[in-house]
């Protein structure tokens, strides 16, 4: 039991680094160790059937419903590696990011592959969920500064934490990148650093509204169409490469109420256009190895997911591991909705 929380903890840690950075997803590296579907049903556990729960069993029976040997982990690992990451991440954005880029891009480019590979009842139309999820990560971020259009600063607070934490739950969309797109990336994580608990409390209220109407959204999803709601998420994370590209030009942004620059397209460069274009080193050497190293994280837990069960990597298994409390509580508490 402890090697399974400390392997949860991990996990958590890995999805609070990624959230961390703008362009990558925390959702994606659940979805590359395994946890995805087990997280989503489990959030989405929340609500009136947990009260029903602890009305019924007390304490315990509502820790079994709320799967709270699985979320506590990793929330503990997500909380500690936002907060501890944050001053990391910021500092290598501003002096290293085509470093940072580099090794997220083999970790997302590695993810696209592990993830994409076609179950037994794959048909041809499930090009179209993969298709639409690539042009949905395409244009969201462009969709993004209209919320600064809200006015009211406390609102937008909590609209922005409401997408960011919709976005946390799907592969390949960064919550991180859509606060940027919003010109709320530096007020929140200005806020998270200098622990500024009236932005924290306003910002937690919105990921708290998104977290569980998008997760009974995903829920329902996966469990009705789940090849199909698989073929959309690889979608996304394939859709997300271009915002981790090492070499790439800023030509068009905005700017926020508050004077920051909100990034809205780019221009796509080779590293030596890069160098050219803009008098700065390409790295090649360094960004490449950092690719590599991202890509082959990604194939080891892979290849560790497997060989710790033959059967895991199965859906049918996921969705029964991850479909609710075991040992009937499912009979006891009724259906959640």
């Amino acid at each position: 039991m402890l090697k399974r929380h400390l392997g949860i903890f991990l996990r958590g840690a890995g999805m609070g680094a990624a959230d961390a950075v703008p362009g990558v997803s925390g959702g994606t590296i659940a979805f590359v160790t395994g946890i995805y579907e087990e997280l989503i049903h489990s959030i989405k556990q929340f609500g009136p059937s947990a009260f029903v729960a602890w009305r019924r069993g007390g304490l315990p029976l509502l820790a079994v419903h709320l799967n709270l040997t699985f979320l506590l982990p990793l929330l503990t690992g997500i909380f500690l590696s936002l907060f501890s990451v944050a001053h990391l991440v910021v500092w290598l954005m501003e002096d290293y990011p085509q470093l940072l880029n580099g090794f997220f891009f083999g970790l997302v480019a590695a993810s696209a592959v592990v993830v994409s590979r076609h179950p037994a009842d794959w048909k041809w139309w499930h090009l179209l969920p993969l298709a639409g999820g690539l042009l949905l990560a395409h244009g969201l971020p462009s969709l993004m500064p209209l919320v600064t259009q809200l006015g009211n600063p406390d609102l937008v607070l909590v609209v922005g934490g409401a997408i960011a934490i919709s976005a946390l739950l799907l592969p390949g969309v960064s919550g991180s990148f859509l606060l940027l797109t919003m010109g709320l990336y530096g007020t929140v994580m200005e806020g998270i650093r200098g622990f500024d608990l009236g932005l924290i409390a306003l910002f937690g209220v919105g990921c708290l509204i998104g977290l569980f109407g998008f997760s009974r959204l995903l829920s329902w999803l996966l469990r009705h169409h789940h090849t199909a709601t698989l073929q959309l998420l690889v979608g996304f994370i394939i859709g997300s490469l271009p915002v981790l590209w090492p070499w790439r030009e800023l030509v068009r942004y905005q700017l926020g109420p508050e004077g920051q620059m909100i990034p809205l397209d780019y221009r796509y460069l080779t590293p030596t256009g890069f160098a050219e274009l803009t008098g700065e080193p390409a790295r090649l050497l360094a960004v490449t190895a950092l690719i590599l190293a991202g890509a082959a994280l990604v194939l080891l837990i892979s290849w560790a997911n497997r060989s710790a069960g033959p059967d895991a990597s199965r859906p049918e298994n996921r969705r029964a591991a991850a479909s609710g409390p075991p040992q009937g509580a499912d009979k006891e508490e009724g259906s959640d909705a």
